[in-house]
C-alpha cells in the first residue's frame, strides 16, 4: 500500500429486508444523496437482507408468536463482527426491537426514529402535534408517541378507517410489489393536518419507496423518515450530503 493511500473506514452494517423494496430504496437513495463525483466517494455498506424475519407487525399486535427481535439481534451481531462502523435499520415497526438489538452489540445504532423526531423538530420547531402515517404495529408500539412525548409534541394517528388506507398502500401495494397510490396518502394526511398536525411523519419505509415514486417530499407537510435516516447515515459516515 502507497503511504499515501487513504486508511480505509470500516463500512456501515445495515439490517436490511424488513422490508426488502425499502431496504432497496434506502440503498438507492443513499447512492443519490452522497455528494459524490466517482465511485470511490460513496459510502461503504454491508447489507444483510434478511427477507424471512418474522413480521413486525404481527408480532407486536399479539397475532404472531413469532418473535423478529432475537433474529434481529443476530442479524446486528454478525453484522458487527463483520467489522462495521456503526449500524442503521431502514425499518420503522422492527425498531420495537431496538433494545434486544443495542443489547446484542457494542458498535452505534442510529435510530430512523430519532433522526426523524428531531428533523421533525427543526421542520416545525413550534408544533405541539404531529401526524404519523405508519403501520398498525408501528402505531400499536408507542415508538414515535415516546420519543416525541419527550419534547412535549403529541402524535396524531388517523382513525381506523383511514389506517385501514394507510395499511393497504403499505401491504397490498407497496410489500406486493404494485404501484403505490399518493392520493390516498395525500388525503389522509391532510386529515392529520386538519387535527392539528404541524408535520406529517413517513414512519414507514414503505411509505417512503412511495414517497420517492411520487416526489411527495417536494409537498408539504410529508417529511419522510428513511430519507432522514438516509442523510444521517451519509453524514455519521463522514461523507456530504448532496
Amino acid at each position: 500500500m502507497s503511504e499515501h493511500a487513504p486508511v480505509p473506514t470500516p463500512p456501515v452494517g445495515v439490517i436490511g429486508g424488513v422490508g426488502p423494496l425499502a431496504t432497496a430504496y434506502f440503498l438507492q437513495r443513499v447512492v443519490q444523496l452522497t455528494d459524490a463525483a466517482r465511485d470511490q466517494d460513496h459510502v461503504d455498506l454491508v447489507v444483510l437482507n434478511h427477507a424471512t424475519i418474522p413480521d413486525r407487525t404481527d408480532f407486536v399486535l399479539g397475532r404472531s408468536a413469532a418473535d423478529p427481535g432475537p433474529v434481529l439481534a443476530r442479524d446486528a451481531a454478525r453484522l458487527e463482527a463483520f467489522g462495521v462502523s456503526f449500524l442503521v435499520m431502514p425499518c420503522n415497526t422492527a425498531h420495537y426491537f431496538t433494545q434486544q438489538v443495542l443489547d446484542a452489540i457494542t458498535v452505534p445504532f442510529v435510530s430512523i426514529v430519532d433522526v426523524t423526531v428531531a428533523a421533525a423538530r427543526d421542520r416545525a420547531p413550534d408544533a405541539t402535534a404531529v401526524g404519523l402515517l405508519a403501520t398498525a404495529g408501528t402505531v400499536a408500539s408507542g415508538v414515535y408517541r415516546d420519543a416525541f412525548a419527550a419534547h412535549g409534541i403529541e402524535v396524531v394517528t388517523p382513525d381506523e378507517g383511514d389506517q385501514a388506507l394507510v395499511n393497504e398502500v403499505i401491504y397490498d401495494q407497496v410489500k406486493a410489489g404494485l404501484p403505490s397510490d399518493p392520493a390516498t396518502l395525500r388525503a389522509v394526511a391532510g386529515r392529520l393536518v386538519e387535527r392539528g398536525a404541524g408535520v406529517v411523519v413517513l414512519g414507514c419505509t414503505e411509505l417512503s419507496v412511495a414517497a420517492v415514486d411520487h416526489d411527495l417530499l417536494a409537498e408539504p407537510p410529508f417529511l419522510d423518515s428513511m430519507d432522514e435516516l438516509v442523510r444521517a447515515t451519509v453524514r455519521r459516515a463522514g461523507h456530504r450530503v448532496r
